[in-house]
């Protein structure tokens, strides 16, 4: 949700310079001597002042109710911009998103014939049906969409992890807030069991790569949450070279090191949410690269999909 701390400064000045000044006034008005020719007028001005604070008073009501409304409606926003378009994108039929994803392959990389894109497109098989659900796509719903659409993976997240580094699913994002908020959801305890592996949240904002292969070297976790450049780092530039599963052309991936996916079983791409520019993960130039070519073009994770090992869901 968008901060709105600027607006409350403004309100809460404007509050106290309006509340300072009637004060100040009363406070005359108290200072006025009992001999003064005011004085017949005493019970008059005893009124207005009880006058004037239950004035103040509704003022500052209606300020609250103001407050109120102002932030519904920022929340109402940041959802429309969750839930507009890009759902109808996300709850495609598993036939229509492999053709949305070979276009965006094709985007990315614009040498190769058909025949080659043919080669590394995605299959249907390998793409969750996720039609049955037909709730908004925001995150306040990801839980219950996991449950619903996704059981398998439930079931998964409950278990303990086995091997360090090595998560059941990996959820794609394009921003680093939006990373802190999906990390938050999948530790809630309706997803997690009391032995479930943590969450890693992975992005380069304020984190060198080293401290990631660190991290994840050390702790078991059950998923990775990261943006795409960060991900394709610890997927593929923390290992041993190693030939790609695809045309020559396309960019060449390391092993998996630091982020492991001998236990990965699911990956999720986050194509409903849009940023400011009403963009979603793979609309952008810089992140469709990213995760076309270093996440889902990376050499293991291509050879579970290809096995039927890793499924993708569009969330």
């Amino acid at each position: 949700m968008a901060h709105t701390g600027g607006d409350d400064l403004d309100d809460l000045i404007i509050d106290d310079y309006s509340n300072s000044s009637e004060e100040e006034e009363l406070e005359e008005i108290d200072d006025i001597p009992a001999d003064s020719p005011l004085d017949g007028e005493g019970a008059g001005a005893v009124a207005n002042q009880g006058l004037d604070s239950a004035k103040d008073s509704e003022k500052k009501r209606k300020r609250k109710e103001k407050n109120k409304e102002r932030k519904a409606k920022r929340r109402k926003l940041v959802e429309e911009r969750e839930s507009d378009e890009p759902q109808s994108l996300a709850a495609r039929p598993p036939s229509e998103l492999a053709s949305y994803l070979f276009e965006m392959t094709r985007k990315v990389f614009t040498d190769l014939s058909e025949l080659e894109l043919e080669d590394i497109r995605i299959p249907e098989s390998a793409i969750v049906d996720t039609t049955a659900w037909t709730g908004p796509r925001t995150l306040d719903q990801l839980s219950p969409f996991i449950l619903k659409v996704v059981p398998g993976l439930h079931t998964r997240l409950l278990m303990k992890s086995k091997a360090n580094g090595a998560p059941t699913l990996i959820f794609v994002t394009g921003a680093a807030l939006r990373v802190a908020d999906v990390t938050r959801i999948l530790k809630s305890k309706q997803l997690r069991g009391e032995k479930s592996g943590d969450v890693a949240k992975l992005f380069a904002k304020h984190f060198k790569l080293s401290e990631h292969v660190s991290y994840l070297k050390r702790t078991k976790i059950g998923a990775a949450v990261g943006t795409p450049g960060r991900l394709g780092k610890l997927l593929c530039e923390t290992g041993k070279p190693q030939t790609f599963i695809g045309p020559p052309s396309m960019t060449s991936c390391n092993i998996i090191d630091a982020l492991s996916t001998s236990a990965l079983t699911h990956i999720i791409l986050d194509a409903t949410f849009r940023d400011a520019k009403k963009r979603n993960l793979l609309d952008i130039p810089e992140t469709r690269e990213e995760v076309v070519k270093t996440v889902l073009g990376c050499p293991a994770i291509r050879q579970g999909i290809r096995t039927g090992k890793v499924q993708l869901v569009l969330f």
